[in-house]
């Protein structure tokens, strides 16, 4: 894999995502209670043995930088690199931003062009699934492709969310089509059942192969697109226009995938991952997810009740406290008697010292963290929060899209607290003057 070279897309402004997305980029999103969703790629590109990898970056990146740098090095003698590839003016690019993720691509021309490169891996920054790209590379050389989409099947449902592409006999790509909303237009693209029980993947009812927006490109292939057109986006323009031009081939993937682009597919994603048996498993020893070493102290609890619920090294939990069906991220600072259902806690980026702590209480301030005998409930929880005591964070009949009152929002449904919120002690959701 040293002649395949990775850029991973994270230059989108993820506004699907706000207000998780208001500090910063979207791969950043922490994940999981103590990853951050561009671990995914990332991670799946080292244990396939793809350690050439460029990260396109653009809006809010200063987080994802920093993670960056102090996560992915390699040592001098393996010869790779995670580097990173900032929207900048240059003589080749000029002045504009990137306008899509072809354009960034584009942009970035001249690291595709370097020696050595036989074929360049397109991934998005903000996916969660666990994929062995060397599968990939053998149905690409197999089948003498010039683009190779990794494809997903799906029931007619879900295709009406996703990109469906049409497939011959011989699993070549013939047709595209964007987000079928009726009968008519998915049975432009449904496949018969019987294709997938003959390529391995059991049907299951499922009729439509979904692109995932993972492509494999032979190097001058691609080259040649973006020299010779100018196309911005490759799910839009870029992998629709080579259907008709060039061979462009299926690899078929039958394992969880998400896209994580809105408030609940993140919640969703996030809580089913604290499940007994999850679809996607964090413990996996042939293909880890990495991220930054902390050399945190173990999570320290007593008198506690934790059911299917992942909680992250560095967190004080107090005694009589309940947490069911929660992430709790790193350095979760929570006093007693304490309850949190169906919620995500991202905890804290620095525990405070003496000093801060007396500062907080000097100026009636709560602590970072959730006070003693406040309540969470199906929320989100960004870094950095004070909750005082006796708070309760539970949407009992607010609308699924509203902008409350010190930081709290209600995005699809869904309870989101800011980053660095506060909540005095008291605070509820229905208080007067909302």
């Amino acid at each position: 894999m040293r002649d395949v070279l990775a850029f991973v897309l994270g230059g989108g402004g993820g506004t699907r995502l706000m207000p998780l997305t208001s500090y910063r980029s979207k791969p950043a999103v922490p994940l999981a209670g103590k990853y951050r969703l561009i671990d995914i790629p990332l991670s799946n590109c080292i244990n396939s043995g793809i350690k050439h990898i460029y990260v396109l970056t653009q809006f809010m990146s200063v987080s994802l930088h920093r993670h960056i740098r102090q996560t992915y090095r390699f040592d001098p003698f393996n010869g790779g690199f995670v580097e990173i590839l900032a929207a900048q003016q240059t003589i080749d690019s000029g002045t504009d931003w990137y306008q899509g993720t072809a354009d960034a691509v584009r942009k970035n021309i001249r690291y595709l062009e370097q020696s050595g490169v036989e074929q360049v891996l397109i991934l998005s920054g903000d996916q969660l699934y666990r994929m062995d790209y060397v599968e990939m590379l053998r149905t690409h050389v197999d089948s003498k492709a010039d683009v190779t989409i990794a494809g997903l099947p799906v029931d007619r449902q879900t295709a009406r969310g996703l990109g469906i592409m049409r497939i011959d006999d011989s699993g070549q790509v013939v047709g595209f089509l964007e987000k079928p909303q009726d009968d008519d237009e998915i049975n432009m693209v449904a496949m018969n059942p019987k294709w997938f029980d003959e390529h391995g993947v059991e049907s299951r009812g499922r009729e439509c192969l979904a692109s995932m927006g993972i492509y494999l490109f032979n190097r001058q292939v691609l080259v040649d697109v973006l020299k010779k057109t100018t196309y911005e986006d490759f799910g839009k323009e870029v992998f629709p226009a080579a259907i008709r031009a060039r061979h462009v081939h299926v690899h078929l993937y039958d394992d969880y995938w998400e896209d994580i682009g809105t408030i609940r597919a993140f919640y969703n994603a996030n809580l089913a991952l604290a499940r007994l048996n999850p679809q996607f498993e964090l413990f996996e020893p042939d293909a880890p997810i990495y991220t930054r070493a902390r050399f945190l102290p173990p999570t320290r609890m007593e008198g506690c009740s934790v059911a299917g619920s992942i909680v992250a090294d560095g967190c004080r939990i107090g005694t009589g406290v309940v947490i069911e069906n929660s992430v709790i991220g790193l350095r979760c600072e929570i006093g007693d008697d304490v309850t949190i259902r169906d919620s995500i806690l991202m905890g804290a980026d620095e525990y405070e010292n003496r000093d801060e702590l007396t500062a907080d209480d000097d100026a009636g301030r709560p602590h970072i963290g959730v006070g003693s005998g406040s309540t969470i409930v199906g929320s989100i929880i960004d870094k950095n929060c004070r909750i005082g005591k006796n708070v309760s964070v539970v949407n009992e009949g607010q609308p699924s899209h509203a902008d409350l009152s010190d930081g709290c929002l209600i995005r699809d449904g869904i309870a989101v607290l800011m980053k660095d919120s506060i909540l005095p002690n008291g605070w509820t959701m229905d208080q007067p003057g909302w």
